[in-house]
C-alpha cells in the first residue's frame, strides 16, 4: 500500500508554492483581464466588432504564454515584476476608461 500522508505532503508542497500560484490561478485571472483591456485598446475595425472578436479568440494564446512564462522563468522575482506590471497597467486602462475620462 502507499502512505497517505506522503501523497498529502507532495500535494501540499505544490499547493504552497508561488509558481503554482502563478502558472494557475493567477496566470488564467490576467489573461481574462488582458481580454478586458484588448477591448479598450485594440481598434473597432470596419464592423464594429473587432475590439470584441479578437481579444476572445486570443484568450487562449495569451493564457498559454503567461502560464509558460510562469513556469519556465527560472527566477519567480521577474514573473511577479511582469504580472505586476501587467495587472497594474491593465487595471489603470480599465479605470481610465471606465470612469469616464477618455
Amino acid at each position: 500500500m502507499f502512505n497517505t500522508n506522503v501523497v498529502f505532503n507532495a500535494l501540499f508542497n505544490v499547493v504552497k508554492s508561488f509558481r503554482f500560484w502563478f502558472c494557475g490561478p493567477l496566470a488564467f485571472a490576467l489573461a481574462i483581464l488582458i481580454m478586458l483591456g484588448m477591448a479598450v485598446w485594440f481598434p473597432a475595425g470596419v464592423a464594429g466588432i473587432d475590439n470584441l472578436v479578437f481579444p476572445l479568440l486570443s484568450f487562449p494564446l495569451i493564457w498559454a504564454i503567461l502560464l509558460f512564462y510562469a513556469y519556465l522563468e527560472r527566477r519567480i522575482a521577474y514573473v511577479t515584476t511582469v504580472f505586476a506590471i501587467l495587472l497594474v497597467s491593465h487595471i489603470a486602462l480599465l479605470t481610465y476608461h471606465f470612469m469616464g475620462t477618455h
